[in-house]
């Protein structure tokens, strides 16, 4: 029994010692911690101590890093307008000078001004920008006028009338030449409507058009298209009627044609002249006005059909008057040759005139060949009427032609030798008959 109570009281003071060092122990622990927030928050105090007295450097800094950086934006945005005021002044020594010398350079120049009107337009705020918009456009409106002169310029050094010379050499060698009567003319008309050959006169030195061509772009790229439009309509229409009157065509007033009269006119010329004028001449301007304006929005129908109306209207004009002539037997060789011609130059009357511009032309010219076809036809019938009503009572003996016979036999031989070249006329005919 003793022995029993002296092991528990063992047990108990061990287990009081233990509870006493445990107890240090936590009393330990605890000072440490108490200690370790101690420091951590003289630290603390420390630091903030040292933030405050960096702060206003801090401030000092940041507003110093500003300052340079709007110092480096002002400096880049000087640079930038000074950049342009050089642009505007080397641009306006290009303009002054104009193009003759160096057009590229003076589109490269207008092209230069764009640009800074468009960086001043963007950039209203800066102060001189009113001064420079108003002088690039100052220099963009001298630009226009100086490009629009230069096309005035060299349209009127190269448009000049044609030689005939020139525009026979580009026909068939069996139509070079003008001589020969009408009928001689008429049968080598009908052969180079099947298989001839014809060469397009040059009108322009081809070197020029590209040159040409550059301006007329610049031109309508500028808005200026009524100025580049009048502009080579009047040099072209004016060289295509000098053009004319070297061949033997006058510009006949209204009151000029009204005064014609079918034995004045010499009609073989006409018809080769016709001939020449549509198969050769206006093939040419067709060809220069599609070179000129090729690739720019530019209604070149309508430009082609002023430059040839007139010329045009004045040649159909002559065949009018034939057409619309009193009817007599002699007319009727003269009207189946000229429908014979415009017949046969139809077609191409439809590739040259193509557009609705030129539609005038094109019905001018047809209406003129069914006029020529209804004239002949009504000589016809007047001259089938004055035979069955001749009546001549001169007496044929020994079994002799009578001479009126003679005379109508020989009258439609010659009408058949004329026709029969064009296969038209002698389809035409021989319906008739």
């Amino acid at each position: 029994m003793d022995q029993t109570g002296s092991g528990l009281d063992k047990r108990m003071e061990a287990l009081s010692l233990q509870a006493s060092a445990l107890r240090e122990a936590l009393q330990r622990s605890e000072e440490n911690t108490d200690s370790a927030v101690a420091a951590l928050d003289s630290f603390d105090r420390h630091i903030s101590a040292i933030d405050a007295s960096f702060r206003p450097a801090q401030v000092r800094a940041q507003a110093s890093t500003m300052a340079n950086e709007n110092i480096d934006r002002t400096i880049e945005a000087a640079e930038a307008i000074l950049a342009q005021f050089e642009i505007v002044r080397r641009a306006e020594a290009v303009i002054l000078r104009g193009p003759h010398e160096d057009l590229k350079s003076f589109q490269e120049a207008v092209d230069l001004l764009k640009g800074v009107f468009h960086f001043f337009s963007s950039n209203k705020n800066f102060k001189s920008c009113e001064g420079v918009l108003s002088q690039v456009n100052n220099l963009l409106t001298k630009s226009k006028l100086k490009i629009e002169e230069e096309f005035r310029q060299l349209m009127s050094t190269y448009s000049k009338a044609s030689e005939p010379a020139l525009l026979f050499d580009c026909l068939p060698k069996s139509l070079s030449a003008l001589e020969g009567t009408s009928q001689s003319v008429g049968e080598q008309l009908s052969k180079s409507f099947e298989s001839a050959t014809y060469r397009t006169p040059i009108l322009i030195p081809p070197r020029i058009f590209p040159l040409l061509h550059d301006i007329a772009h610049q031109l309508v790229q500028d808005g200026n298209q009524q100025s580049c439009y009048r502009i080579y309509r009047d040099a072209r229409s004016s060289a295509l009627e000098l053009s004319l009157q070297k061949l033997g065509i006058e510009k006949l007033t209204e009151d000029k044609i009204q005064q014609l009269e079918p034995s004045n006119m010499k009609i073989g010329t006409w018809t080769h002249i016709m001939h020449i004028t549509v198969k050769v001449l206006l093939a040419g301007e067709r060809k220069i006005c599609d070179h000129i304006f090729d690739g720019i929005t530019f209604n070149k129908d309508q430009c082609f059909a002023e430059v040839a109306g007139s010329s045009v209207m004045t040649l159909l004009s002559f065949g009018d008057v034939v057409a619309k002539s009193k009817r007599s037997h002699e007319n009727l060789f003269l009207l189946l040759e000229m429908y014979g011609l415009m017949h046969g130059l139809q077609s191409d009357v439809e590739v040259t005139f193509q557009g609705n511009f030129c539609s005038g032309m094109r019905e001018a010219a047809l209406n003129l060949t069914k006029s020529l076809a209804q004239a002949a036809q009504e000589t016809l019938l007047d001259l089938e009427v004055a035979v069955e009503k001749e009546n001549s009572k001169t007496i044929i003996q020994n079994g002799n032609i009578h001479p009126f016979t003679i005379e109508m036999m020989n009258y439609v031989k010659g009408l058949f030798e004329l026709v029969q070249p064009f296969p038209s006329c002698y389809t035409f005919l021989t319906n008739e008959y």
